[in-house]
């Protein structure tokens, strides 16, 4: 599971380093309004998103171990922080830290633009692996034409989801192996 942390804060890092700067637009159709105040300079939205992942799991590692106190150090570090404070835990919240870690990695992914990580995970409902995210409702879908809900709709799942199916399949896995 120390994979799923080290990716999540590589995945972190790239948003902070990659993406929080703001883009420089594009030519357009050439006609544009004249500003009045400079852009801000920095993308807010990512800077938000970086704050509020930090605040999560800050938030979750001090709910099951108080006495971890208020974390300060820099953003992508969080999460062996909360591995740290929470070691002792027993496997089942493990487990539920370690759905909350990924999850935020799969998110900062999509919020970097790479949408393959779901692509990655076979469908929780009928294990095929056509899974795609689709940007405009924020969850994945199966493409699986037999793998639909009761009105006939393709299933989505959430990150959340696909984050606990993919801890609860290497928890297995492990198991399986020792």
């Amino acid at each position: 599971m120390g994979q799923a942390d080290d990716t999540t804060a590589q995945r972190l890092r790239l948003l902070q380093r990659e993406f929080v700067q703001p883009g420089s637009r594009g030519p357009g159709d050439g006609r544009t309004a004249t500003q009045v105040h400079a852009p801000a300079p920095l993308n807010i939205g990512i800077v938000d998103r970086i704050r509020a992942a930090v605040y999560e799991v800050e938030t979750h590692t001090r709910a099951s171990a108080p006495e971890a106190g208020r974390f300060t150090g820099e953003a992508e570090r969080v999460y062996d922080w909360a591995r740290q404070h929470t070691a002792h835990l027993e496997p089942e919240r493990q487990a539920v830290r370690e759905a909350l870690i990924y999850r935020q990695g799969l998110e900062h992914a999509i919020a970097a633009g790479d949408t393959d990580v779901v692509t990655r995970h076979p469908c929780p409902g009928c294990g095929c692996w056509g899974m795609y995210w689709d940007r405009n409702e924020g969850e994945a879908f199966c493409v699986n034409r037999y793998c639909v809900d009761d009105a006939g709709l393709s299933r989505t799942w959430s990150l959340a989801h696909i984050a606990q199916q993919h801890v609860a399949r290497l928890k297995s896995l492990k198991s399986q192996a020792t």
